[in-house]
C-alpha cells in the first residue's frame, strides 16, 4: 500500500514516535508499505518554524527532508498539475491550506493519508482514504 504522512505524522515518526498509534507504527515500519511525505509538509514546518510555531529538537527544518529519507520515506514532489487543479478540491469550513494541498495531493497520487485530524474526514466524499 501506499501511504501519506500528514504533518504531525511525520514530526512524531521522526521526533516522538510514541505518539503515533499503534497501527500507524506497523505500517511505517511494514517494509512492504511504500511511506510518503508530501513536499508541502517542508514547506509547512519552515513556515511555522520561522513564526516560532514549531520548536525541532536539535534540527532546523532543512535536516527533515534528509532525516524522512534515512527513515525510509520517500519524498512527493509538488508538481505543477497537482498545484494548478487544486482548485478542485471540495469546498469545505477547513480551509488550512496546506492541509487542503496535502488532501489533493493525496487523492491525485491515489494514496492513503495516515492522519490523527478529525477534519480530514470532510474530504471522504472527494476520495480522500485516510487512516490512523
Amino acid at each position: 500500500m501506499k501511504y501519506v504522512l500528514d504533518t504531525h505524522a511525520l514530526l512524531w515518526a521522526l521526533f516522538k514516535p510514541e505518539a503515533l498509534s499503534r497501527g500507524v507504527r506497523g505500517i511505517i515500519e511494514d517494509v512492504r508499505n511504500e511511506v510518503n511525505v508530501s513536499a508541502v509538509s517542508f514547506w509547512e514546518i519552515s513556515l511555522k518554524y520561522s513564526l516560532g510555531k514549531l520548536e525541532l529538537q536539535g534540527a532546523v527544518p532543512e535536516d527533515i527532508p534528509e532525516a524522512a529519507r534515512e527513515s525510509g520515506m520517500q519524498i512527493m514532489e509538488l508538481d505543477v498539475d497537482v498545484v494548478s487543479s487544486s482548485y478542485r478540491l471540495i469546498a469545505t469550513k477547513h480551509r488550512d491550506p496546506f492541509d487542503r494541498l496535502i488532501v489533493w495531493h493525496c487523492i491525485k497520487a491515489g494514496h492513503i493519508l495516515l492522519t490523527k485530524d478529525p477534519e480530514m474526514k470532510l474530504y471522504e466524499r472527494a476520495g480522500l482514504r485516510h487512516r490512523w
